[in-house]
């Protein structure tokens, strides 16, 4: 039997795995859309944004817009990278499951 392929833990989180993945298609978002666009509360956001922010799969910007703060984060390159290796991974990891 061949050998599987890891999938990286950090990412195969739900939450996380679909923040790189609405990250991948624009070159910012902020927090707010975020939040909408996954359904999720602020504290696990806020929580899953940072640990993907500390792996440096994510870049924050902070600045104020009309006097109310505005977050914005974007997708790295070595976030882009560990994305399309996760998705290669999976697709290897799909295609053995598939054979059997």
């Amino acid at each position: 039997m061949p050998e599987l392929p890891e999938l990286n833990p950090l990412i195969h989180g739900k939450l996380r795995l679909a923040l790189l993945s609405l990250l991948s298609g624009v070159e910012e978002a902020d927090f707010t859309w975020l939040r909408g666009q996954t359904g999720s509360t602020d504290g696990n956001l806020g929580a899953q944004l940072s640990k993907l922010e500390e792996a440096g799969y994510v870049a924050v910007k902070k600045r104020f817009v009309q006097r109310k703060p505005q977050t914005l984060y974007r997708m790295t390159g070595a976030g882009r990278k560990a994305l399309t290796e996760y998705v290669g991974a999976l697709k290897q990891l799909l295609g053995a499951a598939m054979e059997s």
